[in-house]
Parts: C-alpha cells; sequence; structure tokens
C-alpha cells in the first residue's frame, strides 16, 4: 500500500460520525442538518432538459480529456463577462469533474516530491482537500491561520520566509471556506510578488464565488492578477465550479484557467488520470454556464435566508455575516468553556439539530487549533428550516446561560 496513505487525517464528517456515537438525538424534534455543505436549493429545468437531450447521442462515444471546443469556449466565455479577463478557450481552459478532484489533481501535477522541503501552503481552518492533495503528493503543508479582526482572513503576511522558499503550491480559497472571506487586492498583490521571488503556483479556489452578500461581486485571481498588468497569469490558476453557482452537485462539473503552461501540464496528467467529462453533463454545462437569471435567483435566495437567520443568532452568540458563501462560523458561547464538540454533541441530543465542530476544518499549530471554539453552519436548507434550527439553537443556547 502506498505509505503516504498512512497520514491521511480522517475526514471531517467522519469525526463527526465518531463524535455521534452513543448519541440519541431528541426523538421529539425532526433532525435538521446544518453539517454538510451540500447545496439544496432546486436544479434548474433548463439544466435538467440539456443533460437529458444530450443522452440519445452524447453516450456513444469516448469523450475527450481536453473538453470540446464548445465548452471551452463557454468558460472562457463566462470568464470574460464574470471578471472582465480574457483568456484563450484552447490553451488556458480545462473543463474539470468539480473543483474538488481538480484541486487534489492539481497538487500532483505540480509538486516535484524530488526536491527537498517541499512545502504546499494552505489557511487554517481549510477545505480538507488541501491537506490530503498535499500528502499524497509527498509534501509536507503549512497552514496559515485566519485572523478574526479582519472577518477571517489568512495572515499571509505572518509566514516565515524560510517557508515561502521551499513553497511549491499554495491554495488561496476565497470565498473562503469555511469562513466566508474575501481575498482584497492588496493580498494579491503580497501573493504574485512572493510568487515572483520563490517561483510556487498560485492554485485560487472560487467555487463559491457566486454566492454573496455585498454589492459588489467577490475579487477572482484572474481577475486580480488583471488588474495589476499579470494579463499572462503566470504561475496562476483558478478552479471553480456549478456546484454551488447552479445547484447541480451530483453534475461533478467545474473549470480550471489561468496560466498556460499549467494548464497544458494539468491536461497531461489528466489525460492518464481519466477525468473526462461525459457529453451529456458537457451540454447541460453549456447550458448552465451561458445564463445568469437562475444565478441571481439563487443568491436572492440565500440573501433572503442569511437576513432572516443571522440575527436570530447574533442575539445568542458571536456570528456576523460572511463577505459571501453559504456558511455561518460562530463562536461557541462562554457556557460551553470554547468546546465546539461538547456543544455539537449536546444540540445534537437535545435539540436534533447537527453543526460541524470549527476544530474538525482546522490544524493545531502548537496547542493551538484557530477552529476550536466554533462552529460551521451551512445554511443549505429551505429558509423555513433553517430558520427552525437557528430558533432551537437559540433555545438550546437560552437554556445553558
Amino acid at each position: 500500500m502506498n505509505p503516504l496513505l498512512s497520514r491521511l487525517q480522517p475526514y471531517p464528517f467522519e469525526r463527526l460520525r465518531q463524535l455521534f456515537e452513543g448519541v440519541t438525538p431528541n426523538p421529539a424534534l425532526r433532525p435538521i442538518s446544518l453539517g454538510i455543505g451540500e447545496p439544496r436549493h432546486a436544479t434548474p429545468r433548463f439544466i435538467q432538459d440539456a443533460l437529458a437531450g444530450d443522452l440519445a447521442t452524447g453516450l456513444a462515444s469516448y469523450p475527450p480529456t481536453a473538453g470540446s471546443p464548445a465548452l471551452r469556449t463557454a468558460c472562457a466565455d463566462w470568464l470574460q463577462r464574470r471578471y472582465g479577463v480574457a483568456v484563450d478557450p484552447g490553451t488556458q481552459v480545462l473543463p474539470v469533474l468539480g473543483s474538488r478532484e481538480a484541486l487534489f489533481a492539481l497538487a500532483q501535477t505540480v509538486v516535484d516530491r524530488t526536491r527537498p522541503g517541499a512545502t504546499v501552503v494552505c489557511p487554517n481552518p481549510f477545505y480538507q482537500i488541501y491537506e490530503g492533495a498535499t500528502v499524497l503528493a509527498g509534501a509536507t503543508p503549512h497552514f496559515v491561520p485566519v485572523d478574526p479582526a479582519r472577518n477571517f482572513a489568512p495572515r499571509w503576511s505572518e509566514v516565515p520566509e524560510a517557508v515561502w522558499a521551499r513553497t511549491q503550491l499554495v491554495y488561496v480559497c476565497s470565498p473562503g471556506n469555511p469562513t466566508g472571506a474575501v481575498m482584497p487586492l492588496d493580498e494579491w498583490r503580497l501573493l504574485f510578488e512572493l510568487s515572483d521571488r520563490h517561483g510556487f503556483v498560485i492554485a485560487s479556489d472560487e467555487c463559491y464565488s457566486e454566492i454573496y452578500f455585498r454589492d459588489e461581486a467577490p475579487l477572482g485571481g484572474l481577475e486580480a492578477a488583471a488588474r495589476l498588468g499579470r494579463g499572462d497569469f503566470k504561475r496562476l490558476v483558478m478552479l471553480t465550479s456549478l456546484s454551488k453557482r447552479s445547484n447541480v452537485p451530483g453534475m461533478r462539473s467545474g473549470f480550471v484557467a489561468g496560466d498556460a503552461e499549467l494548464i497544458k501540464a494539468f491536461l497531461l496528467y489528466r489525460t492518464y488520470h481519466g477525468s473526462a467529462m461525459s457529453p451529456p453533463v458537457a451540454a447541460a454545462s453549456m447550458a448552465a454556464w451561458s445564463d445568469e437569471t437562475h444565478v441571481q435567483d439563487n443568491r436572492r435566495l440565500y440573501r433572503e435566508k442569511f437576513a432572516a437567520v443571522t440575527p436570530l443568532l447574533a442575539q445568542v452568540m458571536d456570528v456576523r455575516l460572511p463577505d459571501a458563501a453559504f456558511y455561518l462560523w460562530a463562536r461557541v458561547p462562554d457556557a460551553w468553556a470554547g468546546s465546539d464538540t461538547d456543544f455539537a454533541r449536546e444540540l445534537l441530543a437535545q435539540y436534533n439539530v447537527t453543526v460541524l465542530p470549527g476544530s474538525f476544518l482546522a490544524r493545531a499549530d502548537g496547542t493551538d487549533n484557530p477552529g476550536q471554539g466554533r462552529v460551521r453552519m451551512a445554511l443549505v436548507a429551505e429558509t423555513a428550516e433553517c430558520l427552525e434550527a437557528a430558533e432551537r439553537i437559540a433555545a438550546f443556547i437560552r437554556a445553558r446561560t
């Protein structure tokens, strides 16, 4: 067996299952889960129709790993409309089977494990794929704690120069999971300067980019590079997905765009990896990327939901509206002495609501785990269900405090 497998940490949802062993949820209340970030709004009918309409002929041949020219063009056109950046669909865009598998595969493409001290940098807390991809690529992760005073933005400036010197890849998540923080242009400028100095690749995970609460849409990595005169996107790729934007997590569709040399190498890897998008999914993806009305409707639903739920929870715990994404990153009240796991277990037992302990999404730096004492709540269900969950959480906290 691959010895690197033994270095993998249990996935957060496996840890949650273990945490809840022996807990009997209150049977008088129906279960409500805010634990998993799986979109639950309805999939638009026109996307379903596009998928079904290609089934008659689309399954009869092997799809190209690079995707069809029409699909790559649809992705490039969306980048132009959304971010105002121009990419060559033939050399700077690559369809992928959702951002998750691409985030993992990219590390296998980029990391040179023969170089001493191969390091991959990522935020802390973080999307767990970053760590798994790093470990199985033969590198060591370096975790950058987020700063609560800056709406949980990573403290990139505090990474030691010695770490940057051995870094080969940096995972950026903006809007962030689980905090919802959006990186401003000055932080992009810093990372680009560091990349120029040390030669590392930047992978910008932007799968939450279309769910936001400010008037201004979140800044993207390619957009930041273009604003700073880096139109060749050297050592930079962005990754995005239709899962959250269009409510199609089961379709597994997204794309990677940016540095043509990186895209060429990534395509070579994927040719052997066997990650070609099926034609029916490609047809549905083209339909989804070409329409913004359903995205605006989806964003409105989240805005209405968060506007209703956040003030209710803010009465009993430290929580605020994020910049973007569909999570609330809330601090556990003092009555639980900072134990996010005790809070989650007791909430399930007494009120049959599931939340994810923040410590499961982070790694300790010495004795300090930056997710400790917080919980992530995914407001993915319909508004009424999320409101009911919030009311139960409020009652749970008031009963204890």
